[in-house]
């Protein structure tokens, strides 16, 4: 649990930081808006926009950004090895409470007394879970679900490709959802790599899953964190993270609780998901290059 919640420190960081870049590298930031009826340029149409990726990886904070991903990607699958995956992904649902603490220090974003009750919620879940939470499932997975996975990864960059064709509250939470299923992909994966020597790597269809789950969810959350509606997308990314890869990780690799404490184990994941969705509206960044936001102000 600890390398969960060291994860969680990563990833809650990280989007801080990279919501800033985002915003900085992304088309119009010379205006807060569009002129109405009119297009931002070709990028506002795409669900998905590969440029702007390449525009963020530009901005310091954004690499930096992706290297706390890196130490938490390394400390989820540390994670994924030892607990079940509805443990891992409560924890990464948490992330959300170190954005809101985070984003309070780094943009000047004011916590209401409820939102820091929703911090509180959120450990509550953590440490129900943690009391609840068994070995991890000791099944190796079926080779039908190991091809299930990069036929799902593709299926999100659909996802993203479709969601420029969505008004903007659908869109972002289109986008927000196809990235949570893209890192759910990533957290079955690891599960479904039974050994990491090259020749069993390359024949196992869940090591491409992986990468192609983890780079569609990446491109999917950079056009989140740049558009609009970024609250609604964080939301969306939350429940695609944590409940499909639970489901999985419970009904076909065999993930359970301690005896007689199923109870608290699901109440103890709804609790955490729940404190992490009142909280999603600090994966929004403000519109201005960094600048902070008025207090009180998403």
């Amino acid at each position: 649990m600890l390398c969960a919640l060291g994860a969680s420190v990563c990833f809650g960081t990280a989007t801080v930081l990279q919501a800033i870049a985002a915003r900085a590298a992304g088309p119009g930031t010379e205006s807060s808006a569009p002129a109405s009826g009119g297009a931002a340029s070709g990028d506002a149409a795409s669900g998905v926009d590969a440029a702007l990726f390449l525009r963020a990886v530009r901005e310091w904070r954004y690499l930096a950004g992706l290297a706390l991903d890196g130490v938490g990607f390394v400390l989820q699958i540390a994670a994924l090895r030892s607990l079940p995956i509805y443990a891992v992904g409560a924890a990464l649902a948490a992330s959300l409470a170190v954005t809101a603490v985070v984003a309070a220090w780094l943009l000047g974003v004011r916590l209401s007394g409820i939102e820091w009750g929703a911090v509180a919620v959120v450990c509550a879940g953590l440490a129900m879970l943690g009391l609840a939470s068994g070995e991890e499932g000791d099944r190796a997975g079926s080779t039908a679900l190991k091809y299930a996975m990069p036929a799902t990864a593709f299926a999100v960059l659909l996802v993203g490709a479709l969601a420029g064709r969505l008004p903007g509250r659908a869109r972002a939470l289109a986008l927000g959802l196809g990235a949570g299923f893209g890192f759910g992909v990533v957290e079955v994966s690891v599960r479904l790599i039974e050994s990491l020597a090259p020749s069993t790597l390359v024949t196992n269809p869940a090591t491409y899953a992986l990468l192609l789950g983890g780079g569609a969810a990446f491109l999917l959350l950079t056009s989140a964190l740049q558009r609009g509606s970024v609250t609604t997308a964080t939301a969306g990314l939350v429940v695609g993270e944590t409940i499909g890869p639970a489901v999985v990780g419970v009904v076909w690799l065999g993930d359970r609780t301690r005896e007689g404490l199923e109870w608290l184990a699901v109440l103890g994941f709804a609790v955490a998901v729940a404190g992490g969705l009142a909280l999603a509206r600090f994966g929004e960044a403000p519109a201005d290059d960094g600048a902070k936001a008025e207090p009180g102000t998403p």
